[in-house]
């Protein structure tokens, strides 16, 4: 069982439920030591005092805020856990939203299973649970871990509860410097990505067929040299992508091509883009999107002095 990051409770109203923070991720990346090329030792790293030189442990290391050059404040645990933070033992929902109102780009604060502290938290934890199930809502919460407050979304998964960090508004780039200028599209073209779009359209995550490549080439390459022999080469063909000179064309193409992967045969023909008959094909401007000026508006912090 892996160790809890933090425990406390879920604010919900006047329901209170104790609970645990675990990690709902774990990574299976492969660690690379850092090492003198010459004789194969490893590097380390040691922290030292700019002032006198010396070598500290850990123990010895604590954490300050710099106010000028000369002058550092000293921040102890003590000075955290004492914070007049709200949210430093508990977990506040403050909200419901459907899940579609909320940006995907806002994710990726990370994502922390809750777990029921003790058996009186079982049922408070499981009231909660059904309850985000029959609405079909995500509750908004917020809550303090490792030095900072964060924004979250509180959803069941399975018979659990999931909390998913959230960026806040403020910390998320516009997309107006990076939009494209305004391009014309003919309506076959619009008519032919939306046909690609159907034959690679698959019903969940699970259904797809894809591995972490790169990790099983690194794996490769180590067990190559360990046994001193070089590693096998890689199944199929690296294609270099192909700059696009007719769209229609590499629409077609590409429809063709995701349709065998798919196994279905040609049948009544081979596979092409229907025209849309209903229209005239004379250039249309496609209509740029605006760009939103990103979650920013709806979900900014306040700024206290």
């Amino acid at each position: 069982m892996p160790r809890p990051l933090w425990s406390g409770a879920v604010s919900f109203g006047l329901v209170t439920v104790p609970i645990k923070l675990e990690n709902a991720t774990e990574r299976h990346d492969v660690s690379l030591r850092q090492v003198h090329m010459e004789d194969g030792g490893r590097i380390r790293y040691r922290k030292t005092c700019e002032i006198d030189g010396q070598v500290l442990t850990e123990d010895e290391i604590g954490k300050g805020y710099e106010i000028s050059k000369d002058h550092v404040i000293p921040i102890t645990d003590e000075d955290l856990a004492e914070m007049p933070l709200p949210t430093a033992k508990a977990i506040e929902i403050v909200a419901f939203i459907d899940r579609s109102a909320v940006d995907a780009v806002q994710y990726g604060a990370g994502s922390y299973y809750l777990t029921a502290d003790g058996p009186v938290a079982a049922k408070p934890y499981v009231l909660l649970r059904k309850a985000l199930e029959r609405n079909e809502k995500v509750a908004v919460a917020k809550f303090a871990l490792r030095g900072r407050e964060r924004l979250g979304l509180l959803r069941p998964l399975g018979d659990a509860l999931l909390l998913s960090g959230l960026h806040w508004g403020d910390e998320i780039r516009s997309s107006e410097e990076i939009t494209p200028p305004e391009t014309e599209l003919t309506a076959d073209e619009i008519e032919g990505a939306l046909e690609l779009m159907e034959t690679m359209t698959i019903g969940s995550l699970a259904d797809l067929d894809v591995t972490d490549q790169y990790t099983e080439a690194l794996h490769e390459v180590i067990e190559a040299k360990a046994e001193h022999r070089a590693p096998k080469p890689a199944e199929g063909e690296e294609k270099a992508p192909a700059p696009v000179v007719d769209l229609m064309a590499a629409l077609e193409k590409s429809v063709a091509d995701a349709r065998e992967r798919r196994g279905e045969s040609a049948g009544g023909g081979e596979a092409t883009v229907h025209e849309m008959q209903a229209k005239p094909k004379k250039k249309t401007a496609a209509k740029k999107a605006t760009a939103k000026k990103t979650a920013a508006k709806k979900t900014t912090r306040r700024k206290t002095a």
